[in-house]
């Protein structure tokens, strides 16, 4: 019988475990971060191409609930062009060729704010933001309190300002307890965003094959 109850167990796992490939499709929209500045953004499905020539803003979507409890993630990306090494815990000095964010709300705050749109998410003060970053001068693997958020957002960067292509595998819960000192809540939303106002440069990069699970 506790063979039966394990073999059950197996089968019966929330699909949570199972991968969940993010399509850069009409889910997708542009949140400008300054008034008159706009990166350009092409969706293709299973890819985002972005040009930011001394701008910055983001693309964002919402996650469904199925995806809420996803604890890691992994995608391809690869950048063309890049902004100068910058000291990404500067305020207004802090250009990064490509930052993906994963935002976190307790689950009773997911379940209120089903409609909100990325600032009204960043304005609840229990949310938690995972930014993964390609830039900067700073080692793989340091994790930073965001200058613009601390204590709701935190930068882990992967890779240091520069060109190339690379495959990231990443894992939530380490991440959020180093930069947090809690475990995750609800993945509720997804954004990618280029930054090169501060050194007035320019970013040609894509994200590909954007998986959680």
């Amino acid at each position: 019988m506790r063979v039966l109850s394990f073999t059950l167990l197996f089968f019966l796992a929330p699909s949570s475990v199972l991968a969940d490939l993010i399509s850069f499709g009409d889910s997708w929209s542009e949140q400008r971060l300054q008034l008159f500045s706009s990166n350009d953004y092409l969706f293709n499905g299973g890819s985002l191409n972005i040009v930011s020539e001394g701008t910055v803003s983001l693309a964002w979507t919402r996650t469904g609930s199925d995806d809420w409890d996803a604890r890691a993630a992994s995608w391809n990306w690869a950048v063309d062009q890049s902004v100068p090494a910058t000291d990404l815990r500067l305020k207004g000095g802090d250009d990064r060729n490509i930052s993906i964010y994963f935002v976190f709300l307790p689950e009773a705050d997911a379940v209120n704010m089903g409609d909100a749109n990325i600032r009204q998410l960043k304005g609840n003060p229990n949310v938690r933001i995972l930014q993964y970053i390609w830039g900067g001068n700073h080692a793989r693997g340091d994790v930073q309190q965001s200058p613009y958020a601390p204590g709701q957002g935190a930068n882990v960067i992967l890779r240091q300002a520069g060109t190339g292509t690379n495959t990231e595998n990443v894992n939530f819960a380490p991440d959020f307890a180093k930069a947090f000192g809690s475990t995750p809540g609800a993945l509720v939303g997804i954004a990618v965003s280029a930054d090169s106002d501060d050194t007035d440069s320019t970013i040609r990069a894509s994200v590909s094959n954007l998986i959680i699970r």
